[in-house]
């Protein structure tokens, strides 16, 4: 019975099995309706973006927290930073002077060094046994070193370990955490890798000083020094350790500017448009330069009126010789009052003077325009102005009395001296300028030292403060450096000295990069492209609408 019994329940299951509804949830569980999608998934580019996202942030909020070193560098101590940037290079903050930029290298990271406290016995020993500071470059170069290589761990750890804590923060999944902390891992080596291939240790030859005016003479070095002993970065690193340490030590007073008594020192001025503040200024900057001459090429008046002449009264007590040519903004009653002032020097169709140990020569504007009316087509040319003042060169050199100097007012007139002089100067545009013109002569544009006086806030900032400090060598006349000086316009307090270098004194430079002009008036050997290595940007060969 049992094993009759057995066949009829296996074939009634069988037969339940057949059963409509029961085929019905087979056919479901071997095939699955698809379900609707309620949850949308991001497109892999966004997911992608969102993931950079997360990694920046994360990562500069890992610098912010612990990306930093306090090191001692020389008698100093100083906390290195790196810091995200578009621009990369070195910032050192020395509070409360201000600060130096330099452009040590292209890279999305910048390096800060806050110099935070003078160590009080480690100065002492430097001042108590001066000869310490000829192994002063070695010991810096090492702690900068040390410090560096100290960071660069550190910002690792801190830029990784922020990327992975905000990417589980924000995803809560370990392994997207991890792949952010990898993608912060790999953009901190590019950056690296970047700043490391792009480093130049000859960057602390150019520094920008922002801050107190009075002492970045001080900071930068003289000239003579920068030009000889620029092939050792350490002596220079050295130096600058060694010169904030003296400003720190100082009490009262900052130390004063020394200058090489083989350089000869220029200030150029120009456009200052009756600004009462540029006199105070210049008569500054003459007595911490000690500035042998003062060279102003042109628009020093307004509308050139007589009630204006009395503005050019403080000229007599600047404290060096003023020499000058004629702008458009200056008339011809202008520089009949300035020709009876003690201590001018008024230069005018090829006239030339030595002043200070160099020979200068100018032409003034031919142009009369203070109001910027009237038919600019029935004006006299500016180009036929400049070729007056190169025959007056060419007839100098002929004598066997070669210009030194020679000065224009408009950029036009200048540029038609190249090859008669070694530098012209000129001015007229409201900003800075340093151009190696065609056949080896250096034209150097300068800013408006009056801020374009009335004009200053035409624009939607005023117009800054410009002027130079050019230092020629006092035997051969030629250029070696020079500053760039720019300070804040109505209303501003900021003030800037960038340090500049002609291609031939540059490191590595060779006698082939010498720019002077042969006799011929070709240059005699290469030179250095517009706008490259001379420490200034391209220039433009035609006056932009507006100027002045």
């Amino acid at each position: 019975m049992p094993r009759q019994a057995m066949p009829r329940q296996a074939m009634s299951r069988a037969l339940r099995a057949l059963t409509p509804r029961a085929l019905a949830r087979h056919y479901r569980s071997r095939h699955p309706h698809p379900t609707a999608e309620l949850v949308h998934h991001p497109h892999p580019w966004a997911r992608a973006l969102g993931l950079v996202t997360v990694v920046l942030i994360g990562a500069w909020l890992g610098l912010l927290i612990v990306g930093n070193v306090r090191t001692p560098v020389g008698p100093m101590n100083t906390t290195m930073t790196l810091r995200p940037s578009v621009t990369g290079g070195t910032k050192i903050n020395v509070s409360p002077l201000g600060a130096l930029e330099l452009r040590s290298h292209n890279a999305p990271v910048r390096l800060d060094v806050n110099v935070d406290q003078l160590d009080p016995e480690r100065a002492q020993a430097l001042v108590d046994h001066p000869e310490r500071i000829s192994g002063l470059q070695d010991e810096i170069a090492s702690d900068v070193q040390h410090g560096t290589l100290d960071l660069a761990v550190r910002s690792g750890v801190a830029v990784v370990s922020g990327a992975t804590a905000l990417g589980l923060a924000v995803y809560r999944r370990p392994r997207r955490a991890l792949a952010a902390g990898g993608l912060a891992l790999a953009l901190l080596t590019a950056s690296g890798g970047a700043a490391a291939a792009t480093w130049n240790p000859n960057s602390v030859l150019e520094p920008k000083f922002s801050g107190l005016l009075s002492s970045a003479p001080s900071l930068v070095g003289n000239a003579r020094s920068i030009v000889t002993e620029f092939d050792v970065y350490q002596q220079e690193l050295a130096r600058l350790v060694t010169n904030v340490t003296k400003l720190y030590d100082a009490t009262s007073t900052l130390p004063a500017y020394q200058p090489d008594p083989t350089t000869i020192r220029v200030l150029h001025v120009s456009d200052i448009h009756l600004n009462p503040a540029s006199w105070k200024i210049i008569a500054s900057l003459v007595e911490q330069y000690e500035i042998n001459v003062i060279v102003d090429s042109g628009d020093t008046m307004d509308h050139g009126s007589a009630a204006e002449n009395g503005f050019l009264d403080p000229i007599a007590d600047l404290g060096a010789p003023y020499v000058w040519v004629r702008g458009n903004h200056d008339s011809r009653e202008t520089q009949r009052y300035l020709e009876g002032i003690d201590n001018a020097h008024v230069l005018d169709e090829g006239r030339a003077v030595t002043v200070g140990g160099l020979r200068f020569a100018g032409m003034g504007d031919p142009q009369f325009t203070p109001d910027r009316s009237g038919d600019k087509e029935n004006l006299p040319s500016e180009e036929t102005a400049g070729q007056r003042l190169a025959d007056a060169l060419r007839a100098q050199k002929a004598a066997g009395t070669p210009v030194d100097i020679a000065i224009a007012h408009n950029p036009d007139a200048a540029r038609e001296t190249d090859g008669q002089v070694p530098l012209v100067l000129a001015g007229h545009l409201h900003h800075s300028e340093m151009e190696i013109l065609d056949k080896g002569t250096r034209l150097r544009i300068e800013g408006s030292t009056g801020g374009s006086g009335l004009r200053a806030l035409e624009g939607q900032y005023p117009d800054p403060i410009e002027t130079s400090v050019l230092y020629l060598d006092r035997d051969t006349h030629r250029l070696q450096a020079w500053d760039e000086i720019k300070l804040g316009g109505l209303g501003l307090t900021t003030a800037e000295v960038s340090r500049h270098l002609p291609k031939e004194n540059q490191p590595g430079a060779t006698p082939d990069d010498d720019l002077s002009p042969s006799p011929s008036g070709n240059t005699s050997t290469s030179r250095s492209p517009r706008g490259s290595s001379n420490g200034s940007p391209s220039t433009s060969t035609g006056v932009p609408p507006g100027a002045p």
